[in-house]
This record gives C-alpha cells, structure tokens and sequence, in this order.
C-alpha cells in the first residue's frame, strides 16, 4: 500500500508542476517562477553591452532581485520611461515586483537587463546562461538567445 502512495504523490506533484494555471502557494511553500523568451542583443563593434528581454510569471508575488552570466562583468535590472521629453535609463536597485500569477514581459522600451562589461563579442545565433535571483524563489538558469527583438509594422522593437 505504501509503495503505491509514493509513486502516486510523484505523478501528482509532476503533473502539477506542468500545468499553465498559476497554483496558490501556501505558507511556507517557496514560489516557483517560469521563465520564456530570453533575448540578448548582439553587441555592436566596439561595445560591452547590451539589453536582455525575456517574460516572467511568478506562482506568488516575489520579486527578481539579480541576474549574473559568465558572459559579463556586471548585470542590471533596468527601467526605461520618459522624463523631461526624453527616455531615461535607471537601474531598479530594489528588484522587480513579479505580482502572483501575472505576467511581467522585459522589453525594449519598458523594463529589461542589462549586460555590462562584456567580456567577448556577443553575435547573432549564440546562446549564453542567465542565471536569474529572486527573493524567496529558486534560482531559474536559461540560456539566452543572441538576436534582435521582433519589430512591428512601424518598424519599432517589440517585446517577444
């Protein structure tokens, strides 16, 4: 009997865990944060940076506090907006809030990562890891894209 509870509880948990719907966490229970469409910018000649994008759905409210890859010295978590008719860039220092089962996109534009002293050329078609931080979930490792975001019919970048 006991052995068939065990592999029966296992199936459970791993079918739960590949459902889309985000799942209530309960207390004491650590969020769990999916993570698609990673993009980094290839680097243009000359250039240790460049801006990351990718979207973010937290079980829970949590929060990206960091990022880091092998690939560069420093990694950011910027936001972009308008102040004073031009687009300012700033560092989110505290994180970014990822309210419960909503989704958070980083895009060009708006929020979005910034990779700072690169350490080699980044080029089109490469991938790299970004290990991503959050404040109460695990860690999530991805292995980003090098490549332009898509553009639309204005021929500005989009999200993904």
């Amino acid at each position: 009997m006991i052995r068939t509870l065990i592999p029966l509880a296992a199936v459970a948990a791993l079918l739960a865990a590949c459902s889309n719907e985000p799942k209530p966490v309960a207390a004491g229970e650590q969020a769990a944060v999916s993570v698609t469409g990673a993009l980094c910018r290839p680097t243009p000649v000359g250039r240790q940076s460049t801006g990351c994008y990718l979207t973010l759905t937290s079980t829970a409210a949590d929060r990206l506090v960091s990022l880091s890859t092998p690939v560069a010295g420093r990694v950011e978590i910027h936001e972009s907006r308008i102040e004073s008719n031009m687009m300012m860039m700033r560092e989110l220092r505290e994180g970014l809030p990822l309210p419960a089962g909503q989704t958070v996109e980083l895009k060009p534009g708006g929020n979005h990562i910034m990779l700072l002293a690169v350490t080699a050329p980044l080029t089109e078609g490469q991938t790299i890891p970004l290990t991503l931080n959050f404040a109460t979930a695990t860690p999530v490792v991805v292995q980003a894209t090098i490549g332009q975001p898509p553009v639309d019919e204005y021929g500005t970048h989009t999200g993904h």
